[in-house]
């Protein structure tokens, strides 16, 4: 039997798709604890349990043959190693630029400071790529979290960061200016596991589909 192996999102994604997992018969057989490589209902499938932005790194150079893995995290690791057969249509959010309720930029955008824009983000790639397409070079400062306070304290003019609800961008003093593009939780598949394994991953490919379309 080929054995396959599907890299997860900790936290919010892995909780998501808990419920497909089981649709697909590959949900964790045991509870997985501290557990980062996890048995399945299905004998010819295990779970490696990673950092959302290592996914894409795993399935890439093969530890995993799979992954389940947010679009803002493909495109900031740069998915064209990748197979992207399948959009899972949960964990739906939005990449924007948010600023200050009080900031030139909530009525334009492209508010000139007379200097280059300062934007806060950890997705320091799609920001550049971003505002390249605008003509614009801005100052891009990496953060790892606390996006919002960043214009609250002079930091950045704005953030690039997702957005679900906005309650949490609202209650700092907030507001979207502008949407990049929409993410959604995505099935990504190694190349080189898709020729050697094909047949295992496209059995399994399928079982996701249909599980999705179900939905």
């Amino acid at each position: 039997m080929t054995s396959l192996t599907l890299a997860l999102s900790k936290g919010r994604i892995l909780d998501d798709c808990l419920p497909l997992l089981n649709a697909v018969g590959i949900a964790p057989s045991v509870d997985a604890g501290r557990l980062l490589r996890i048995p399945t209902q299905d004998p010819g499938v295990e779970l490696l349990e990673v950092r959302p932005t290592d996914v894409p790194t795993y399935v890439e150079y093969g530890a995993a043959d799979l992954g389940i893995v947010g679009k803002d995290i493909l495109l900031e690791h740069g998915g064209g190693a990748l197979y992207e057969p399948v959009d899972l249509g949960f964990a739906v959010c939005r990449l924007s630029v948010a600023t200050k309720n009080d900031s030139p930029l909530v009525k334009n955008p492209r508010h000139n400071f007379g200097r280059r824009l300062r934007v806060a983000t950890k997705y320091p790639e799609v920001t550049r790529r971003y505002y390249a397409t605008l003509g614009e070079q801005v100052e891009v400062i990496k953060l790892y979290g606390s996006m919002e306070l960043a214009p609250l304290v002079g930091l950045a003019d704005v953030i690039v960061d997702l957005v679900a609800t906005g309650g949490t961008l609202r209650a700092n003093g907030l507001v979207e200016i502008e949407t990049i593009f929409t993410s959604s939780a995505r099935l990504v598949v190694n190349k080189a596991a898709m020729k050697m394994k094909h047949a295992a991953i496209r059995a399994l490919l399928d079982r996701f589909v249909g599980a999705v379309a179900s939905a």
